[in-house]
């Protein structure tokens, strides 16, 4: 069986696509081009409403119930230069506005799909494999959450960047949000009061200890921190946002409740500071089995290829 891909077709896909900007909440431009391209190309594409003007994409077996489903998400991060996000190119590496998270994982999977059901249609057919476009990863994960809800599939291979590197597990995840408060006032009274953002240091120091000494393998990340802004004056409050990332068998609910008997040690202790802790996303990580026909399978494309088969859990949120 001859699968060989066409490079210039993929290179030219890749291009199109980063070319086009589609940040989460605006991926019209990219699903209407896809949606035609996959049109043009004889396949059977269907839209599936996520919201407004968003839809994913997704083409279906033409028999039988679904046995895997090649995944990948049309948008990305906004752009922090609006006039250098496109293509580029600098002899085999590709850089751009979504290159690698994830429009290289998406072309990658077009042309793939693209190329078995030009050259075997019948064996397509019959592989009972889906391909399925989404949009809204990058934020709160509406199209992926759309797509889950109306079909079914035991297997999927998600075209994130892995450096080629099977995933079988996941991380979990925790999204924190705390908030101190406190009295709005003058700045020159600012000794008559708890400032919330002097609190905020000391609890995020808190927190960054505890993880640190007792949970080490977790990746955390402060990501926001801001304060309300009035002026010459000390703010009644203050927010932080932090990203924690866990190993895939790391006991989260555990970790939740040392968080919290932490942030209640420290009410204890520190009666003048007005503190809360919110746990917004909660994501238990996984772990899958290295065996079964797909597992396999892969495995033996990789010998095929002369790849490294070195199993790494994957450790984003996604």
């Amino acid at each position: 069986m001859d699968l060989t891909i066409q490079p210039q077709r993929l290179r030219h896909l890749l291009k199109r696509l980063i070319d086009i900007y589609s940040p989460s909440g605006k991926e019209e431009e990219v699903v209407d081009y896809l949606h035609g391209y996959l049109k043009r190309h004889g396949l059977a594409v269907m839209r599936q409403e996520v919201g407004e003007d968003r839809d994913n994409l997704i083409v279906m077996p033409a028999h039988g119930d679904i046995h895997v489903a090649l995944i990948g998400h049309l948008d990305t991060v906004a752009a922090h230069d609006l006039e250098d996000y496109g293509f580029d190119e600098d002899g085999d590496r590709v850089t751009g506005l979504g290159a690698a998270d994830m429009k290289g994982g998406c072309a990658a999977m077009v042309e793939g799909f693209l190329t078995l059901w030009e050259r075997y249609p019948q064996a397509a057919a019959d592989g009972k494999v889906a391909l399925a476009l989404v949009v809204g990863e990058e934020q709160d994960g509406d199209g992926a959450q759309r797509l889950v809800r109306e079909l079914h599939f035991p297997w999927a291979i998600i075209g994130e960047p892995t450096d080629l590197k099977p995933c079988l597990n996941h991380y979990g995840y925790l999204e924190i949000h705390l908030t101190t408060r406190g009295q709005r006032m003058h700045a020159s009274l600012a000794n008559m009061g708890e400032n919330p953002i002097k609190a905020m240091l000391h609890l995020l120091l808190k927190v960054s200890h505890y993880l640190e000494r007792r949970r080490p393998e977790a990746v955390y990340n402060i990501r926001e921190l801001f304060s309300s802004q009035a002026g010459f004056v000390v703010p009644d409050r203050c927010e932080a946002w932090l990203d924690n990332h866990l190993p895939p068998t790391a006991p989260v609910g555990e970790i939740m409740l040392e968080l919290e008997d932490l942030l209640q040690r420290e009410r204890q202790d520190h009666p003048h500071i007005d503190a809360a802790l919110r746990f917004a996303t909660i994501h238990a990580g996984y772990e899958i089995p290295a065996k079964g026909p797909l597992v396999e399978t892969l495995r033996t494309l990789y010998e095929r290829l002369a790849l490294r088969w070195e199993l790494l859990p994957f450790r984003s949120h996604s």
